[in-house]
């Protein structure tokens, strides 16, 4: 067989060279580069025997289970069997045989092995069961042929068992097999393939689906551990210990010492596997392996030994083997230093993975997870107010069941009995929280591979990529809503009839007000034929005459009714006693944004695709408001991909008609919601239960009112105030609606005082009611009309019976003792909109099931920049009734032209689509979209930066209007800008280590700008710096806390900015100025891609200033359509200055600014470059610019203050950068013209109170 295998020949011919006594190194190298390319292959041949054996129908796709899948291998063992009980005498025991026996490759080749020296008839019983081919051509012999056989009859291991057996955290082999998780410094797109599963489009089932989101997930977390691992490997140093005569102790773990260190490493003595609990019913592996390992502290800071004293029950740690590396190894890479900084030696590519590991002495990698943490006096450092003793630390530790086995065979089956594993390991790793949470989200995909899992019957094919793009959106007519209650949706009737443009839109104006409200019966629009649902179909106007002209949409039918009045404080505010009454809406929708609310309350599938600005986050608002009160009995989760976005969209809702005990906010971000009110778990049942105790006091006033029963008889328990609202209130209500009825007819036939007087003379509770009540309504009721008074008297009622309703709810939480079953009641039962981020959602899947979480509608904001399998699990938390998802609605916004999710591995990221998110590829599949097309963040010609890349998107009239936009930027002469940054002390861009690219110049230019932006008066709240790459961010937040933070002066008249973050990260904010860091000056680098191109350039409302080199950027494709609008203007920094007093005076301008945005500056001034920015912001905190009375004086000193700065700079090079800065400073101080520092206290005045 490997006669004609390339691997193979080259590999003899590399070896045949080393024994012929060539070149042997060559011969070395080529027989590696063999090895490689062959575990390559046999990668890749495993991924395809994967496939062709999948669970899948031959025929007609449908997937099969476990039973399915054994049931068929039985049958085709049958006929085996029955052909050779037939044809093949010889075969008789194979035929008599049971199918337990056939199971294995073993048992199968051990029943044919009496044909092994007949070739003929192993052929023809191999043609006749169809696993060759009957032309021959697989030899003279019969072994490859019954080796085939058996192949094909085996029994493969289930996907179930498949990925059960996998461990979960990554080792040693996984960290350094490049062909899984290359490196991205040695990774380059198309250069190799590799054996990685991709995420298409398209996928055969859902399990194949979660396989491999499961496979590339487990790689993108290896590939994160493994920097980590490598990092702290390469800090600490190994070596052997010395005995008393200077000779190295080359023994076991105990004889290794460390001359490095590192903060998130620690040597540790041998580890100690304490229990193994045997495999549970139809398991494989352990059901659970506990060991204990010790470790001290002693030599270690006060406030690194409080880090580790952090780790908590649950946190993945990783335990390593580690010995000091061969002399070869350790010579590259230096000592001390991190390893892979540079390239290994002269080799073209960076060191590989397991190079780098030899290297740091790295021999074994395991995980675990923690269970307890003891001091040295064995007590548990997590106890209620435990203090730790002493240094000593003893931790208990979860191994994965399934690499112990692993391990324990690996060890049994070596020759020599094997070596402990465990008993090689000699340091403990841990990792930053939030980065350590893979191993729940990889335990979530597992448990949903082993489970009945289902998705609504109308998300299925299309989820999967089959069908109709659009079948999602259609729903059957009876689960369609056919009038929806659009609350506070539409401002007036005039708003409505815009909404609905090309529509009639008939409205029943009988009791049509200024705030009316709206229910609207929509009729459902023809459904685009899927043929034409891309772009194809002809206008109306086109082709379409006569009987083909299509007919118009039904008419609308819009109900008005009076809006309710809000009740602040009470049973109807529905938030407990003195709560703001609710805020009703005050945006004015745009025709889209209506369309997308409208599509988002009926059943099915929505895609909102949101372009920056447009509104994304009030629309999502007003689709959960309108579920909550058009689906009273439905719950809706909210999900987001992070905190502050879902904090952002719970506190909107919270603001509105939804009352409070039907929210509930999961999670770790709940504590910095902007309220004093607690929406966690414990704090929503501390107040059902505070709730409960004003609402028996009212039934107590009640009570009292009506002089029933002692005093609290009645407000005892949720239980006895039920029968006083069923046997006194409500039977009371019921006698005076009988009595006011009588009183009526007596006064129709003229024997009466008259309804009116009646309805307010026999109201019952008008005791309560003019003490208790709400302020709207206390007093008396109205006499002077009788529909008034009735009126009245049923809003008393409504209030009476939310009251007892609401204690009704209280109830559970006053039977139920627990506070863990009162949460659980809460989240499951009582909770109608809950709040989770997509990662809480995975890690807290399992106990969702468990408690029965139910629910009904899934919104999920920030779509495009979820990892797939991220946005499906909110969908599967709950499990089928009847086999079938209780899923109704999914409402999908975001968008796919911005950032796409994060991955760490470019090759995940690129070659298998790993950052591809849910949302891009329905997009890619043709889902019908909804795209708003009108933007109200930027001014225009903001705007026009990054509208090119949407259709026909839009300005709401807020940013054609508004006053801060038609105002200049105060002290800018241009609002958007790109300023060339050239080398700043002889430097452009630099990489302190791997990967961390920064530019002082920038970063220095950028803080200046900032400073300067702070003298003129605006806000620090109102500017943000950003960086296109991580380093550049540290280095701009060092240089902010350096020249704005580092005195109380500078902190009061500077102060830090709104954020200093990456491009990245910033995604989904914004701020009136932002200045943005483009950085590299070598390379134009990842701002290449267009989709963070659109996000750096969108995050600015009044003013955008890009810092970056000109040459550079200017000639990249794929930015020219952003560069060319950018070029239009100076590429130095022009500054605006106002007019004085007369004779061609000027002063700086002030914010707010007086000039129009369009019109030209008084007077301005080009900034030469970086010197001269930060020396114009030493003389203006100085109070320099009082005495520059002509532009030309100024533009004149500030030049000769740069020059000085310069030759300040240069002088002061040899000295360190640091003293190069402050002579730079003590330099532009002396040229100043004035010295005077009066200015500077008017300034920080004036800043102070801009402040406040």
């Amino acid at each position: 067989r490997c006669a004609d295998s390339p691997l193979c020949v080259e590999g003899a011919k590399a070896a045949a060279a080393a024994v012929a006594g060539g070149p042997v190194t060559g011969a070395a190298e080529g027989v590696t580069a063999v090895g490689r390319r062959g575990a390559l292959f046999s990668q890749l041949v495993g991924l395809l025997r994967y496939f062709m054996g999948f669970e899948v129908d031959d025929q007609t796709g449908e997937a099969l289970d476990e039973e399915e899948v054994e049931g068929r291998r039985a049958a085709k063992l049958r006929a085996l069997q029955r052909l050779a009980f037939a044809e093949v005498p010889a075969l008789r025991p194979l035929a008599l045989a049971h199918l337990g026996a056939l199971s294995t490759k073993q048992g199968l080749l051990k029943h044919l092995a009496p044909i092994k020296g007949d070739a003929e008839t192993a052929r023809k019983l191999a043609a006749a069961l169809r696993v060759v081919p009957p032309s021959g051509g697989w030899g003279e012999g019969a072994a490859g042929v019954i080796e085939a056989i058996a192949e094909a009859f085996e029994r493969r291991p289930s996907q179930r068992e498949a990925v059960a057996a996998l461990p979960l955290y990554p080792t040693e082999e996984a960290l350094c097999d490049e062909h899984l998780a290359p490196m991205d410094s040695r990774y380059r797109l198309g250069d190799r393939p590799l054996a990685l599963p991709k995420l298409n489009l398209q996928f055969l089932t859902l399990h194949d689906y979660l396989l491999r989101n499961y496979a590339l997930f487990r790689l993108e977390a290896t590939h994160e551990v493994r920097d980590d691992v490598l990092d702290a490997a390469a800090r600490l140093r190994p070596r052997w210990r010395v005995d008393g005569f200077g000779n190295a102790v080359e023994g076991g773990a105990q004889d290794v010492l460390f001359d490095g260190w590192s903060r998130m490493a620690v040597p540790t003595r041998a580890l100690s596997v304490d229990k193994v609990r045997p495999p549970a019913l139809g398991e494989l592996v352990p059901a659970g392996v506990t060991a204990h390992l010790s470790y001290t502290l002693g030599s270690l800071a006060p406030k690194i030994r409080d880090e580790w004293d952090q780790l908590r029950q649950h946190d993945v740690v990783f335990l390593l083997a580690m010995r000091p590396p061969a002399a070869g190894a350790a010579t590259a890479g230096g000592a001390g230093g991190t390893v892979g900084r540079g390239r290994s030696g002269d080799d073209d590519k960076p060191p590989t993975p397991a190079e780098l590991a030899a290297r740091a002495g790295l021999v074994t990698v395991r995980g675990a997870e923690v269970i307890d943490i003891k001091d040295a006096a064995g007590k548990s450092i997590h106890e209620p107010d435990a203090s730790p003793e002493g240094d000593e630390r003893t931790m208990v530790l979860a191994l994965d069941p399934a690499q112990y086995q692993l391990d324990s065979k690996a060890a049994a089956q070596s020759q020599g009995g094997g070596v402990d594993v465990h008993g090689t390991l000699n340091v403990l790793l841990r990792r930053k929280a939030k980065e350590n949470n893979f191993k729940s989200i990889l335990e979530c995909l597992r448990d949903m591979l082993s489970e009945e899992m289902s998705v609504p019957p109308w998300l299925h094919d299309v989820f999967l990529g089959y069908g109709d793009p659009a079948a999602a959106r259609r729903v059957a007519e009876h689960d369609r809503l056919p009038v929806v209650d659009f609350k506070d949706t539409f401002l007036d009737e005039a708003h409505l009839r815009d909404c609905f443009p090309g529509r009639e839109v008939h409205v029943n104006a009988s009791n049509a007000t200024d705030d009316a409200r709206y229910r609207l019966s929509i009729p459902a629009l023809e459904q685009v034929p899927p043929a034409t649902a891309s772009g194809k179909r002809k206008k109306a106007s086109e082709g379409s005459t006569g009987d083909d002209a299509a007919p118009p949409p039904a008419p609308i039918v819009a109900e008005a009714y009076e809006a309710p009045a809000a009740l602040a404080g009470t049973a109807v505010g529905s938030n407990g006693g003195g709560a703001p009454a609710p805020v009703v809406n005050s945006v004015r929708f745009t025709p889209t944004q209506v369309a997308a609310i409208e599509s988002g309350v009926q059943p099915g599938l929505t895609m909102i695709v949101g372009p920056p600005g447009t509104g994304k986050t009030d629309v999502a608002v007003q689709i959960a408001h309108l579920l909550f009160h058009n689906c009273p009995q439905q719950r809706t989760l909210l999900i987001t991909h992070s905190n502050a976005a879902l904090n952002d969209l719970f506190e909107k809702i919270m603001q509105r008609d939804v009352p409070h005990r039907y929210m509930l906010r999961l999670g770790m971000g709940e504590e910095d919601l902007n309220t004093t009110v607690r929406f966690s778990r414990q704090g929503r049942v501390d107040a059902m239960l505070a709730r409960r105790l004003e609402l028996l006091a009212a039934v107590d006033a009640l009570a009292a009112s009506l002089c029933e029963g002692q005093a609290g008889a009645f407000g005892y328990t949720c239980e006895t105030a039920n029968h006083f609202w069923l046997i006194h209130v409500k039977a009371r209500w019921g006698r005076y609606l009988k009595q006011v009825k009588a009183a009526a007819d007596a006064a129709d036939a003229g024997d009466g005082d008259g309804e009116a007087p009646a309805a307010v003379r026999l109201f019952p509770f008008t005791g309560y009611f003019a003490e208790h009540g709400p302020a709207e309504l206390r007093g008396a009721l109205p006499a002077a009309n009788a529909a008034e008074a009735l009126k009245a008297a049923e809003a008393c009622f409504e209030h009476l019976r939310s009251l007892f309703a609401e204690l009704e709810e209280c109830r559970p939480f006053e039977l139920l003792k627990s506070q863990k079953d009162r949460s659980d009641h809460l989240m499951t039962r009582q909770a109608r909109i809950v709040a989770m981020t997509c990662t809480h959602a995975a890690l807290k899947r399992h106990d969702f099931l468990k408690l029965g979480l139910a629910y009904d509608n899934v919104i999920v904001e920030e779509c495009a920049q979820i990892l797939e399998v991220e946005t499906f699990i909110p969908l599967v938390l709950q499990r089928p009734v009847d086999g079938r998802s209780r899923l109704k609605r999914c409402v999908f916004i975001g968008d796919h032209n911005q950032l796409p999710p994060v991955v760490q591995n470019t090759a995940l990221g690129r070659y298998a689509h790993l950052d591809q998110s849910l949302f891009a590829r329905f997009v890619k599949l043709g889902m019908p979209t909804i795209q708003l097309d009108a933007q109200g963040r930027a001014r225009l010609e903001l705007a026009s930066l990054y509208s090119w890349r949407y259709k026909a998107l839009g300005n709401l009239p807020g940013v054609l209007e508004g006053a801060a936009y038609n105002r200049a930027n105060a002290g800018l002469a241009h609002t958007r800008q790109f300023i060339h940054v050239g080398d700043y002390q002889g430097r452009g861009e630099s990489e302190p280590r791997a990967h961390f690219t920064q530019n002082l110049g920038e970063a220095e230019y950028a803080v200046a700008l900032y400073q300067y932006l702070r003298l003129l008066g605006h806000p620090a709240r109102s500017i943000a710096i950003l960086a296109t790459y991580a380093g550049q961010k540290a280095l701009l937040e060092d240089v902010v806390a350096r020249r704005c933070c580092s005195h109380p002066a500078d902190q009061r008249l500077y102060g830090a900015p709104l954020a200093v973050d990456t491009v990245d990260r910033f995604q989904g904010q914004q701020a009136d100025i932002v200045l943005v860091s483009l950085t590299r000056s070598r390379a134009v680098g990842h701002i290449r891609d267009v989709r963070r191109l659109v996000v750096a350039m969108s995050r600015a409302r009044l003013g955008l200033y890009v810092l970056g080199r000109k040459e550079l950027f200017a000639q990249c494709f794929e930015l020219k359509p952003v560069l060319d609008k950018l070029l239009e203007k100076p590429e130095r920094l022009e500054l605006a200055f106002d007019s004085g007093s007369g004779g061609g005076a000027v002063a700086p301008e002030r914010h707010p600014c007086a000039r129009a945005s369009k019109a030209p500056p008084a007077a301005s001034h080009q900034v030469m470059g970086v010197e001269e920015m930060m020396a114009l912001v030493a003389q203006a905190a100085t109070g320099e610019w009082a005495a520059l009375q002509h532009a030309d004086t100024f533009a004149a000193e500030a030049r000769a203050a740069a020059d000085a700065a310069q030759q300040a700079a240069d002088f002061a090079a040899e000295l360190g950068a640091v003293a190069a800065k402050e002579a730079a400073a003590a330099a532009a101080q002396m040229a100043s013209a004035d010295e005077e520092a009066v200015g500077a206290d008017e300034t920080k005045a004036e800043d102070m109170e801009t402040d406040a």
